[in-house]
């Protein structure tokens, strides 16, 4: 199982990590995630997910389920970076 390294800021980073949405919606999904935050406080957060493969999570990340989850986070899309593991 590919672990992907994902960064992005957030508009606030408290509701993000207290929202249910990333559980709910990678969970159904057979993904497991970890996430982590900026120790210095700005906006940058990160997760660690274990994928079933590279190619379903590209296709997770391309729904209007994965948008609207970003979007009830306060995800800025424009700042995500995936990290594949080499």
């Amino acid at each position: 199982m590919p672990t992907v390294l994902v960064f992005h800021e957030v508009d606030d980073v408290d509701k993000w990590r207290d929202s249910p949405k990333r559980e709910e919606f990678f969970g159904a999904r057979g993904v497991s995630v970890r996430t982590f935050k900026d120790q210095k406080g700005s906006n940058s957060v990160g997760l660690i997910l274990e994928v079933p493969d590279m190619a379903a999570l590209q296709e997770m990340l391309a729904t209007e389920e994965a948008a609207a989850a970003m979007q009830n986070d306060g995800v800025r899309p424009e700042t995500l970076v995936l990290l594949e593991e080499a």
